[in-house]
């Protein structure tokens, strides 16, 4: 993430419209997945500076992965509880995960396979991973550059990488519906035009508002038809059951 746009993140990540209608999205997943006792244990890989643990606390005892350090400040409310470095062999925790998150985490790593058995291996038996991804490569934009991303997903491809894995996926749905042809439209004009990247702002609070209650509307009447494009992925899965020997 390049540093203009790091030192700007909590307040997109508080007050913009597509981080705010993204965490209400996944709230509203994991309230429909949590066990009746709750998740003991949650990891969430690339949390930052822990700017969704109000919010997970809820669900249970909440830690972090962050590997770029100049995310995490040293006088965080939850720096305690978030290990600075990369998600690979080298982070291993004295225990098991019952919820891991990655949220728009893979897209920037240049093996997911690899971190996603990492996620596995940290995940209990009957844990769930819950990660968002990026949709359609040729919704490829300078948001995409901005962020460092090497790739944006399709279901297909989605699936590919976690059955290499090992994940056995359970849900899988496209989000962000309206935003494809607007998205689309960027990509052919930041190309015609070429328009160099550069950090976000948060909309007038009128616009922001708007867009948040669109979103939200969009994800609360589609989010159940299996529609077959969005400008993000969401997927659910578990540890794929291993299959009993034929004789």
């Amino acid at each position: 993430m390049r540093a203009d746009y790091a030192e700007r993140y909590r307040e997109l990540y508080e007050r913009h419209w597509w981080w705010r209608a993204r965490e209400a999205a996944i709230l509203q997943v994991l309230c429909a997945l949590q066990p009746p006792q709750g998740w003991k244990r949650i990891l969430d890989v690339g949390c930052g500076d822990g700017l969704f643990f109000d919010q997970l606390s809820q669900f249970g005892d909440v830690r972090g992965v962050e590997p770029a350090e100049e995310l995490v400040s040293d006088t965080g409310a939850y720096r305690s509880r978030i290990h600075i470095g990369p998600f690979d062999e080298n982070f291993q925790p004295d225990q098991q995960f019952s919820l891991i998150l990655m949220l728009d985490v893979l897209e920037h790593m240049a093996d997911p396979c690899m971190a996603l058995q990492h996620a596995l291996a940290l995940l209990e038996p009957h844990g769930r991973l819950v990660a968002t991804v990026p949709a359609y490569q040729l919704l490829w934009t300078n948001h995409d550059i901005l962020n460092h991303h090497l790739t944006r997903y399709t279901g297909k491809s989605f699936r590919r990488v976690a059955r290499q894995a090992g994940l056995e996926i359970e849900n899988q749905k496209y989000f962000f519906h309206w935003l494809f042809p607007v998205k689309l439209v960027v990509h052919f004009a930041q190309r015609l035009l070429r328009l160099q990247p550069r950090p976000p702002n948060v909309p007038a609070r009128w616009i922001n508002e708007l867009l948040y209650r669109l979103s939200r509307i969009e994800y609360s009447v589609l989010s159940l038809l299996p529609l077959p494009f969005g400008s993000s992925l969401m997927v659910v899965g578990k540890k794929q059951r291993l299959k009993a020997n034929s004789k």
